[in-house]
């Protein structure tokens, strides 16, 4: 360190770190554009740039020190916010406990008009989590909650000055505040903030996967912090005990320490204290010293103290961080005047510092007087800490922290702590935390009544993070006889959802069969019919699924959808009616009788959550199949709004884009398709890889992407998603294998193609599943059998138009005819293809519509009809041209300079 650094900045800590204060200081002023230690100010109008910075090293390698002179910087910029956390080992159980100290300090001075107004519409979603709003629902969606944050701070930095973000042991940090920042460093190259996390490598928790691999990229190189040279700790010694201080006893300093930076200010001190001569005859005297100043020295020399300050020092260390002195003192069992001189006394011997709170100098002197403490001894002690928090209105989430290390005593009043502790972990989204509490108290154990209900509230905290675990428990709670047959249902329908939602469809069916036939008649019962048909029906390969077909078809023929239970069963009659291909008008009367004036019912809503989003989704699918898009795209909307809304962020929010990309394909709006559907990718893919909730999504890109033209594109996503078999055990939209199917085909891969085809429409068939807009396998395997086979390929093309028929929209009709007609000869050609134009004229959907306009003025090219074949083509260029579908664009222009070409040939002639 050069001489002007030393002066700037004396702490031993920072010895041999110029380049760590080097990264740090370009850091700030890239974000501050103020003027640099060695140049003039820029022009502080260019853009500021943010970013990550790490640093990593082992305990007491002045992380904490880098980190103070960063901030110290920072403040003198005057350009930029200061944002400050610790993580801590003691409240790493602790929800959001890292993000609160980051934001609240920057909101507490304002008013709530004024939080309402920076949060807006998240105000109600990450209010609760931050502290500054009570919860509005049972239960957030964790992806919400982090968009939340996301919000908040990039308000703060977007309408206030650049945020410096400083988050000290970072590996400490709870799990959901750590899952935040790993995620928000995707938004980092876009506002004006700096992100600093300090870690220790040895210690990156294994709760976080996330940010083990933010650290261990290639993209963020953590700053490494090493072992101070034996140069840097002689000029650390002869610093503090004078230049006399001799080679032998610094070197020895150097070897005791190992060059920890931390424990070298200890020795030196210990030294000094000892008023010990800086020379090789006192080296020997150095290792005792240095044994004191960690692990089993420390707690000797904090014995030596008495019992009192040592009493106080293991509360303090029971607490954790942030420490009340006032607290403390009740955990000791002192009063005020004894407490104040313990924690002088512990001040004067570099254990702790402060005041009214109080904290250890260093992490590695908390932890090992923490672990000093008796085993017996501190379970009591989290146990007093537990009620002196409560008593004190910290809250039942930090209560419930101290509960954890509690050892089980069958204490029903524990029980309900922990149960009180995990509702508020849900309402602020952080179900992991939440299942914590329910899993310890389950242990206590609970009193027998009471713990099939507290199965019931575990199984459905982690409906959300953890379906394997949700089927654990509820099974667990349905084997129990205390349940009220009002939770059997409940229970056993959300079993069925974590089945359902693990891919697990027949075991979803099942389950819901079965306690349906232990259920007497009423709307419960019928709530886990609906159930049992919606888990049966959507699934790929179906047993007996034509005679689960005429089962729905009988009970929903005489309901009017006079509750939610007829509603359900009428929703799914609809959507099976819709897959089998019947009457659409047919279909759609039974889907308006499921509906309430045309919107869904009141309790089956979006964010329902008796129903789940499953049903509502089936209705909107339905619509969109029949025609029906207006409705079906008001439908989606609210779905997006709804989610948007209540925070669901995940997959819900993400389904509700792909089903809005859905509408848009069908109408022909293939750009705006495309973007819903890589907009909902997007958030899926936040979810991890390979979720049941991306088939979708891929499936509809994919077919969207066809339509557009975009082959290389389309293969491009499927292989980045790896679209192959087995697909998805679920009915995706289009059917996957018969998109697959389709895929090949347009790669010319037709032998492929021809087996993937025939494997599909067996399936479908055997299930009578006829629908050919949604899964038009006897279209496109007609088309590769046209040459080899041209009779069985009509034969196959006959078939689908029945079908088209049978279903009667425009839509499924005018396709139909469209893509059967190049299996005829030119004059039967041209009549299908006027008959398609006919039909689609009158249909929504107008990539359909334009495509059928080329082909046609293609066959009437072929027959001489030049005038009409270029009317037809220019009408379809335009409508293909507005539809996004650059494929059929360049067709349509070819096949008008083909006419130009035909026509200037005949008039030359």
């Amino acid at each position: 360190m050069s001489g002007h650094q030393r002066e700037r900045d004396p702490s031993a800590a920072l010895f041999e770190r110029e380049r760590e204060l080097g990264f740090a200081e370009r850091a700030v002023h890239g974000l501050c554009r103020r003027q640099g230690p060695d140049g003039p100010a820029e022009d502080i109008d260019q853009p500021r740039e943010g970013g990550l910075l790490l640093f990593s090293g082992e305990a007491g390698l002045g992380k904490t020190a880098l980190l103070t002179e960063l901030r110290r910087m920072a403040g003198e910029c005057g350009d930029c916010t200061v944002l400050f956390a610790r993580g801590s080992r003691s409240a790493e159980k602790v929800p959001f406990h890292v993000v609160r100290q980051l934001l609240q300090p920057a909101l507490a001075p304002m008013t709530t008009a004024a939080r309402q107004e920076l949060l807006g519409g998240w105000y109600d979603i990450a209010g609760p989590a931050l502290g500054i709003a009570p919860p509005v629902g049972p239960q957030a969606d964790p992806q919400g909650v982090r968009d939340g944050l996301d919000w908040v701070v990039t308000q703060l930095s977007l309408t206030r000055k650049p945020l410096v973000v400083v988050v000290d042991d970072a590996h400490w940090s709870d799990p959901e505040s750590l899952s935040w920042l790993t995620s928000f460093t995707v938004r980092l190259g876009e506002i004006p903030l700096l992100l600093v996390l300090a870690y220790r490598p040895e210690e990156v928790p294994d709760h976080t996967p996330a940010f083990r691999e933010l650290v261990e990229s290639r993209e963020f190189r953590p700053a490494e912090l090493r072992a101070l040279t034996p140069e840097a700790v002689a000029g650390l010694v002869r610093d503090t005990l004078g230049e006399g201080a001799d080679d032998p006893f610094c070197r020895e300093v150097w070897a005791v320490t190992g060059g920890n930076p931390y424990e070298v200010v200890e020795l030196i001190a210990k030294a000094q204290d000892r008023d010990l001569e800086p020379v090789e005859d006192s080296a020997a005297l150095l290792r005792d010293l240095g044994a004191a100043a960690r692990g089993k020295g420390l707690v000797s020399r904090l014995e030596q103290l008495g019992s009192s300050v040592t009493r106080f020092a293991w509360a303090a260390a029971v607490l954790g961080t942030e420490i009340e002195a006032r607290l403390a003192a009740g955990l000791a069992g002192m009063g005020p005047a004894e407490a104040a001189d313990s924690a002088d006394r512990l001040r004067e011997a570099r254990i702790l510092v402060g005041n009214s709170r109080l904290e250890f100098v260093h992490p590695l002197i908390a932890t090992a007087v923490y672990r000093a403490i008796p085993a017996a001894t501190r379970t009591a002690m989290h146990g007093q800490a537990a009620w002196l928090s409560a008593d004190a209105g910290q809250g039942v989430a930090v209560a419930a922290r101290h509960l954890l290390e509690v050892h089980p005593d069958d204490d029903p009043e524990v029980v309900t702590q922990l149960r009180a502790a995990a509702r508020e972990h849900l309402a602020v989204g952080a179900p992991d935390a939440a299942r914590r509490c329910l899993e310890r108290a389950l242990q206590e154990p609970p009193p027998e009544e009471e713990r099939a209900m507290l199965l019931y509230e575990l199984g459905c905290a982690a409906l959300l993070t953890s379906p394997q675990t949700t089927v654990n428990h509820l099974r667990a709670a349905l084997d129990l006889p205390d349940l009220s047959d009002e939770l059997r249902v409940d229970a056993t329908y959300r079993l069925s959802q974590a089945y359902g939602h693990n891919s697990q469809l027949r075991e979803a069916a099942a389950v819901v069969a079965d306690q349906a036939s232990l259920t007497p008649p009423g709307s419960g019962r019928m709530r886990l019919q609906a159930a049992h048909y919606l888990w049966k029906g959507i699934q790929v390969e179906e047993e007996d699924a034509l005679g689960r077909s005429r089962r729905i078809a009988e009970l929903a023929r005489p309901l009017d959808g006079r509750d939610n239970a007829e509603r359900a069963l009428l929703a799914l009659r609809g959507f099976d009616g819709m897959i089998r291909g019947e009457n659409a008008l047919e279909v759609v009367e039974i889907i308006q009788r499921a509906l309430v004036g045309g919107r869904l019912a009141e309790g089956m809503g979006w964010t329902n959550t008796e129903w789940g989003f499953e049903l509502p989704t089936l209705i909107g699918i339905t619509l969109a199949y029949t025609d029906q898009l207006d409705q079906a795209e008001e439908f989606f909307t609210e779905a997006v709004r709804a989610f948007e809304i209540s925070g669901w962020s995940g997959a819900h929010l993400a389904a509700a884009h792909d089903f809005r990309g859905l509408v848009h394909r069908r109408r022909g709006e293939l750009v705006q398709a495309e973007a819903a559907l890589r907009k909902g990718l997007e958030l899926a893919y936040r979810l991890g890889p390979g979720l049941p909730v991306q088939w979708d999504g891929i499936c509809l890109l994919i077919d969207t992407l066809i339509a557009r033209g975009k082959i290389e594109e389309a293969q491009a996503v499927a292989e980045e998603n790896q679209f192959y078999p087995p697909y998805s055990p679920a009915i995706v939209l289009p059917d996957a294998a018969c998109l697959a199917g389709r895929l090949l085909l347009e790669r010319g891969r037709t032998k492929e193609a021809v087996a993937e085809l025939e494997a599909a429409g067996r399936r479908l068939d055997e299930r009578g599943r006829h629908n050919t807009l949604w899964a038009p396998w006897a279209l496109d395997l007609a088309s590769a059998l046209a040459e080899e086979e041209p009779e069985r390929a009509r034969d196959l093309a006959g078939q689908a138009v029945r079908h088209a028929h049978r279903f009667g929209t425009e839509t499924a009709v005018g396709e139909a005819l469209r893509r059967s007609a190049p299996l005829y000869g030119l004059q039967e050609r041209v009549e299908r293809l006027g008959k398609a134009v006919g039909q689609l004229r009158m249909s929504p959907c107008r990539f359909e519509y334009a495509a059928a306009l080329v082909d046609h003025g293609s066959a009437l090219r072929a027959v001489g009809r030049q005038v009409e074949a270029v009317e037809h083509l220019h009408e379809g260029l335009a409508v293909a041209e507005r539809c996004g579908a650059d494929g059929l664009v360049e067709r349509a222009r070819s096949e008008v300079v083909a006419c130009a070409f035909k026509g200037g040939e005949q008039q030359g002639g």
